[in-house]
């Protein structure tokens, strides 16, 4: 039978001291991107193997547990300017050895070179019938530069530690090395595509920033997946253009199927347009690709949960909540489909738990209305009090999560203003205004459904 799954490990030190941890994933993660060319292999994302670079980590293990016909396991270890790498890609069903290489004493200048021959033997391991476009994606070098490779590989290091402004800094210093990093400037745009979402920054501060590095991106390659994934993201969480939004997501799979970020933006984007039944598919997808994914597993309960399956919701996200306990996407979600069957009490037990995992004002948002809509009046205006208090002071708010509050006690006006400003600002959470059953009791309303048709949400 041949091998349709493979995935790429972690790469580990041949000696745990002096590890370059950023190298070792990077390593990795260049190899899933290179193999991604041939359209007969699914490569399993990087999210996906990530948590098994442990110095003891059986590849036979991993590769049984994460549903893969072969793995591609190796080690690296860096000194100076000087390299030794060795890998061996393996067949889970026999453990048979399908390919092995050693590379010693090799420069760093030298690791683009060491890319292109794993990557090369592995496609000949695996018996790939690869068309001259997918030939020419499997050796393709991003930049010469190694320096700028360094620096992109702990970028990447810092997303995965979840660091997005020490990524957004060896991003700038990679680009200011090399002007035509293109998979450099897609990392630029992936983060401040996040951010408004991920971190409440004003979305006319990051979205900009986000696009000009997708379009530069774009500019050097036109076929670089990823800088369409961030164009789709944009598209969806900024521009409000749905059609532009999955076309540019459907091009990103188009170059890459196993794009599980392109995946997920494109279930989100079905989802929020109320094509739930073909975004929980979508969704599907992501999670065939990477099981374990805290995001992906979060999202599927999001999305039964605008589909208004809400006892489906609540055990979609204690499922996810088993894998990483403390994510607090979930638990926000978590919270608002207990609101949503009268269960306040842990409903408001999941907001604090996301508030003490980091989170946003989500969780604290989420928790007025909630007070708000079981009674208890008075606690609702107190956090209402309190995120005004941090708007005074500086702190940016999301004005949408102010008008959940005033909308939970009953304030239209007020809730119709916030959400006015928060058309105005561009806010990110405004994508949600057509799906979240939060804003049923407002579909009838002249204001809102004329907020739905300048988005263009109304059905």
């Amino acid at each position: 039978m041949p091998v349709r799954t493979i995935a790429v490990l972690p790469f580990k030190p041949l000696v745990n001291e002096g590890r370059d941890e950023a190298l070792e994933l990077g390593m990795a993660d260049t190899l899933i991107a290179r193999l991604s060319a041939s359209r007969e292999l699914v490569v399993l994302p990087i999210s996906s193997v990530r948590r098994y670079g442990g110095l003891e980590q059986d590849p036979m293990a991993a590769g049984r547990e994460l549903g893969a016909q072969a793995v591609l396991d190796g080690t690296i270890q860096r000194s100076g300017d000087r390299v030794r790498v060795t890998v061996r890609l393996l067949r889970v069903s026999d453990g048979e050895t399908l390919w092995s290489g050693r590379f010693d004493d090799q420069k760093f200048g030298d690791i683009f070179a060491v890319q292109d021959s794993i990557s090369e033997r592995v496609a000949a391991g695996l018996a790939l019938r690869l068309t001259g476009e997918e030939r020419e994606r499997l050796v393709r070098r991003h930049t010469a530069d190694p320096e700028a490779y360094d620096l992109y590989l702990k970028g990447r290091f810092f997303i995965s530690l979840a660091q997005p402004r020490q990524a957004i800094e060896l991003f700038e210093r990679a680009v200011n090395k090399d002007p035509n990093f293109a998979l450099a400037h897609a990392g630029l745009a992936d983060i401040y595509s996040r951010l408004p979402i991920a971190a409440d920054v004003p979305s006319r501060e990051a979205i900009p920033r986000a696009t000009e590095a997708a379009l530069k991106a774009l500019e050097i390659d036109d076929r670089l997946a990823e800088a369409y994934t961030a164009l789709g993201w944009i598209d969806f969480y900024y521009e409000w253009d749905w059609e532009g939004s999955e076309a540019n997501h459907r091009r990103a799979l188009e170059i890459n199927p196993g794009d599980f970020s392109a995946r997920l933006g494109y279930a989100h984007l079905l989802s929020n347009t109320s094509r739930h039944e073909e975004a929980l598919r979508e969704v599907e997808r992501a999670i065939r690709l990477d099981p374990l994914s805290p995001l992906a597993n979060a999202l599927k309960g999001q999305f039964l949960f605008h589909a208004r399956r809400y006892p489906e919701a609540v055990e979609q996200l204690r499922k996810t909540l088993e894998i990483n306990p403390a994510f607090w996407v979930a638990l926000v979600q978590l919270g608002r489909s207990y609101e949503r069957e009268g269960r306040y009490e842990e409903a408001f037990q999941a907001f604090r738990k996301a508030r003490e995992s980091g989170g946003t004002t989500a969780p604290l948002s989420f928790a007025g209305y909630t007070y708000a809509a079981s009674g208890r009046r008075e606690e609702a205006e107190h956090v209402l009090r309190e995120l005004l208090r941090s708007l005074s002071e500086g702190a940016y708010v999301p004005p949408y999560n102010v008008a959940l509050i005033y909308h939970g006690l009953g304030d239209t006006t007020e809730a119709m203003r916030w959400l006015e400003r928060a058309y105005d600002e561009r806010d990110a959470r405004m994508v949600f205004l057509g799906v979240d059953p939060l804003w049923d009791s407002l579909r009838s309303d002249a204001r809102y459904t004329g907020l739905l048709e300048r988005m263009k949400l109304r059905k």
